[in-house]
């Protein structure tokens, strides 16, 4: 278990920057990181007053918004490639 808390801790470590830049540089993944973190709040704060939720729910919730906004951002890149290239026309 230590072993397993001290790998966590170094990896975090090491991609904080990388993924703190990430999630600056584009506005709709830190509305939806921040949703995230609502949400797990809530789970949290409903399992401290002993109503469970199926966590089931909870990822698929997580990762069909993560699935949307993957697909939103491919077309707004998309859209700015055909953009481009009219432009160049």
């Amino acid at each position: 278990m230590i072993a397993a808390i001290t790998a966590a801790l170094i990896l975090m470590l090491f991609c904080a920057g990388a993924i703190g830049e990430f999630v600056n540089r584009r506005p709709t993944i830190k509305m939806l990181a921040i949703a995230f973190l609502l949400l797990i709040g809530v789970v949290l704060v409903a399992d401290g007053f002993g109503q469970h939720i199926n966590r089931g729910y909870i990822y698929f919730a997580m990762a069909f918004s993560l699935g949307v906004e993957m697909l939103n951002t491919k077309a707004r890149r998309g859209e700015k490639t055909r953009r481009h290239g009219d432009a160049e026309n």
